[in-house]
């Protein structure tokens, strides 16, 4: 089976503005690539495993904090590769200064023999939901636009 992914897409509303929190790619890759380059927190699952326990598990991986609460199911998206992303959003406040992401080990510099670790996320950030269309990975940029939706539904 292919690659899949589970995630979570929080949300708040401040002043009248709707906003998502994305997570930015620790390591030397992504050093000096923004735009197209952010994420929601997400990671990859495996079969039998509960996708949304996984999203929760991911968050709290990449993010250092717990979330809970009213889960709304977004249409899942096809990343280039193939990969599948589950997502769900979730209303919620969190201090995107105050992240503490889990390492991953690498050879660095390349052919170096050489491995370091990096966080896997290296900072986060509130957008509102123009801005973060063009800050988001493009394959992920289909969620947003599910959200956006079912947020103008429910409202």
């Amino acid at each position: 089976m292919s690659k899949q992914s589970a995630g979570i897409l929080l949300y708040r509303k401040t002043n009248n503005m709707l906003q998502v929190f994305l997570v930015h790619p620790g390591g030397p890759f992504f050093k000096n690539k923004d735009a197209g380059a952010w994420s929601i927190p997400k990671g990859e699952f495996l079969d039998g495993e509960n996708p949304l326990a996984a999203a929760k598990r991911e968050f709290r991986e990449e993010t250092g904090q717990s979330i809970d609460g009213d889960f709304i199911e977004l249409k899942p998206v096809y990343l280039k590769s193939g990969k599948k992303v589950y997502a769900w959003a979730v209303e919620g406040d969190i201090d995107h200064e105050l992240i503490e992401s889990n390492l991953f080990e690498t050879e660095w510099p390349p052919k170096s023999g050489k491995r370091q670790s990096f966080p896997e996320i290296d900072r986060a950030a509130w957008f509102g939901i123009n801005e973060a269309k063009e800050k988001i990975n493009a394959g992920q940029a289909g969620l947003i636009d599910n959200f956006v939706l079912l947020y103008s539904d429910k409202t």
